[in-house]
């Protein structure tokens, strides 16, 4: 540590090594001896490249210390495996030296000087007659146009606020990258904000230099690509969460471990060659992430050495896609599959990833692009990526079912022609009276991908895995049989929410997302071939009870693919029954005994013929109450939040004073 608090190369050497590069090159740990006088000193020493060694300094082998030391001579090794031992050294020394930057903490700043942003932008923009307020709208109106149409005011001021306050982190993790000055969403953030926000752009960054200098510091020297990928997730992960927690609660966001990414990757270019006679490397196989988030699926392709190198420039040129709704994953994402590319073809001259687009997914195929002002390249990537054969589809769709309270303002966005397709599909045969789920993201994303294949093609999520065995999901169960040649079902189970119900006798295990995730997950590889000689096959591995997460990912690294589960003779055929069940299939037995009731036939054997919610407010724990006293103080603090609320309403809006028809009183 005192050497570390003096030269700052150790200090960035050491971060390295706690993102998981190898550090071998800078620091070595070496086994020697020593004499003094009769006395033989064992010592294993650590030399840091670059800085004098004390030996050299003082002339003195080992230690401080006293006049009879002499200077150390080498001998033969110590008799152990030194590869080890070095390893378990280097763990401990970046254990206990590594610098921690608490980016939780930064977050918690960043989201203060954000909405400090948001609200100058937004009283700048909002003076209708001003060049400001022109530009503004029509940004606005772009947005709508190439995300959806229910971006708002404040979506758009928050991702200019955004983009404020990452650029210069960007400048600190690819230093002398040209991303920010070719990207034309960057280009278009700026040129906005230099037209509404010019005096003052720059004034908030001062606040945050603490931050950047503490990207800058982790990032310096790291030439690895899993440790940069590990960094970049880390600090997205723990800095947007905290920084714009809205917009990860509504949009489900969760990082998908690199292990289940390479078992998605290398399954697909074996099912690729199984059922096309193609790879991911053929020209022509066009690929898409349509959830991108920071990259990771594109740049694990890019380095799997499944695609040939004579063919890599041309696969990223041409035959690669990807899409993003969050503005700061979006930019991570493109410098991400930029520097991979650069790095693993060797290229020294700057190649621009045209692949990606700032996109709404489930919305590409809602309407069509009108609008053009300021991100005339994105508008021109959408259309060329919707006029494409899509041939694989991959990637971890969101999680969302919608907000958990209103006040969230988080819910999940309408999307007419995806959502009419869930309906005269999987709800028309589905038996189940509860059918919301159905309308899931993870669950868009499967009806949006298949009918974005065609005829042909595979699809490969990781993604929630209640659809295999929930009653919701009977429909989709029964149409994806219709659908699809096979379906290959990997559950990693991790049902959190189960495990904590049966107390613990459930056997989930634990999630393989960690504490992002607290439903159950599955690896699905979805086929389309018409050629196939059968349709609608399943098969189905579990991955078994109790384990953690790190056995999980394990298992999944030494499968390897859905090949590895076949070599181990792992997979289960599974034949749907009458109700399309794929799991638990029921007994028949049972309906042979009266029902409790029937919705839909009230003249069978039932126990009951009236159905009811009862005493229901959706409220309870304030309206109900059996003392008086309580329940009119309970209501007079509820109506006093909400006039509170309106009142600052009002007031931000400029509206009149006198307008106070929605104020509530209690008789």
């Amino acid at each position: 540590n005192a050497l570390r608090a003096h030269d700052e190369r150790l200090d960035a050497v050491i971060s390295q090594g706690g993102l998981g590069q190898d550090i071998g090159n800078r620091i070595a740990v070496v086994d020697g001896r020593a004499s003094a006088d009769s006395v033989e000193i064992q010592a294993v020493t650590a030399k840091v490249e670059g800085l004098p060694s004390r030996s050299s300094a003082r002339g003195s082998g080992i230690g401080e210390g006293g006049s009879s030391q002499k200077e150390a001579s080498p001998q033969e090794p110590l008799p152990l495996v030194i590869d080890e031992f070095s390893r378990a050294i280097m763990a401990k020394i970046v254990e206990k030296c590594g610098t921690r930057d608490y980016w939780e903490d930064w977050a918690k700043d960043v989201a203060e000087i954000a909405e400090r942003h948001i609200t100058r932008i937004a009283g700048l923009v909002q003076q209708s007659e001003s060049d400001a307020g022109s530009f503004f709208q029509d940004f606005l109106l772009e947005l709508r146009d190439d995300l959806n149409e229910s971006i708002t005011e404040h979506d758009a001021i928050e991702m200019l606020a955004q983009h404020l306050i990452t650029r210069p982190v960007f400048d600190a993790l690819f230093e002398g990258h040209a991303f920010i000055e070719r990207n034309p969403v960057s280009v278009a953030m700026t040129d906005v904000i230099s037209v509404i926000d010019e005096a003052q752009v720059e004034r908030e960054a001062k606040a945050l230099e603490g931050f950047y200098a503490s990207v800058r510091r982790r990032a310096a020297g790291i030439t690895d690509p899993l440790a940069r990928q590990k960094l970049i997730v880390e600090l997205y992960d723990k800095f947007f969460r905290g920084a714009f927690p809205r917009t990860t609660q509504k949009l489900g966001i969760v990082y998908t471990p690199v292990e289940i990414v390479d078992f998605i990757i290398n399954s697909v270019n074996e099912t690729l060659q199984e059922e096309f006679g193609q790879t991911l490397g053929s020209k022509g196989v066009h690929i898409l992430d349509p959830f991108a988030g920071t990259g990771t699926f594109i740049t694990r392709l890019l380095q799997s050495g499944l695609i040939a190198p004579e063919d890599l420039e041309r696969k990223y040129r041409e035959d690669i896609h990807a899409n993003e709704i969050v503005l700061l994953a979006y930019y991570i994402a493109a410098i991400n599959i930029e520097s991979i590319f650069h790095s693993v073809a060797e290229r020294d001259d700057y190649l621009p990833y045209s692949g990606i687009c700032l996109t709404d997914t489930f919305a590409l195929h809602e309407g069509d692009d009108e609008l053009s002002f300021y991100m005339k390249d994105n508008t021109d990537r959408r259309a060329r990526q919707k006029g494409t054969d899509i041939r694989v589809i991959m990637g971890n769709p969101p999680y969302s079912t919608g907000q958990k309270r209103e006040n969230d303002n988080a819910k999940n966005v309408a999307y007419t022609r995806l959502d009419q397709r869930i309906r005269t599909t999987y709800a028309e045969c589905s038996k189940a009276s509860n059918l919301q789920n159905l309308y899931d993201s993870y669950i868009r994303a499967i009806r949006w991908g298949s009918d974005r294949l065609g005829d042909a093609g595979v699809m490969a999520y990781v993604s929630g895995s209640a659809w295999v065995e929930r009653s919701f999901a009977d429909g989709l169960r029964k149409c994806l049989t219709e659908e699809f040649a096979s379906v290959q079902v990997f559950h990693l189970r991790g049902d959190i929410r189960k495990n904590i119900l049966s107390g613990g006798r459930a056997g989930e295990g634990e999630n393989v997302f960690e504490q992002d995730n607290m439903t159950g997950v599955a690896i699905t590889i979805f086929v389309k071939n018409p050629d196939a000689s059968e349709q609608g096959r399943i098969l189905f591995h579990d991955i078994g009870d109790d384990l953690d997460r790190k056995q999980k990912l394990d298992i999944v690294r030494r499968l390897g693919s859905v090949r590895g589960i076949e070599d181990a003779d792992q997979w289960s055929t599974i034949l749907p029954d009458e109700y399309d069940d794929w799991l638990d299939q029921r007994d028949q037995s049972f309906e042979a005994y009266p029902k409790i009731g029937d919705k839909k036939d009230k003249n069978g054997n039932l126990l009951f013929q009236n159905y009811s919610l009862g005493v229901i407010t959706k409220r309870d724990s304030w309206c109900v109450n059996p003392s008086r006293e309580k329940l009119f103080g309970n209501i007079n603090k509820t109506i006093a939040f909400f006039n509170n609320e309106v009142s600052s309403w009002l007031a931000h809006k400029e509206l009149a004073e006198s307008d106070n028809s929605a104020m509530l009183k209690l008789d």
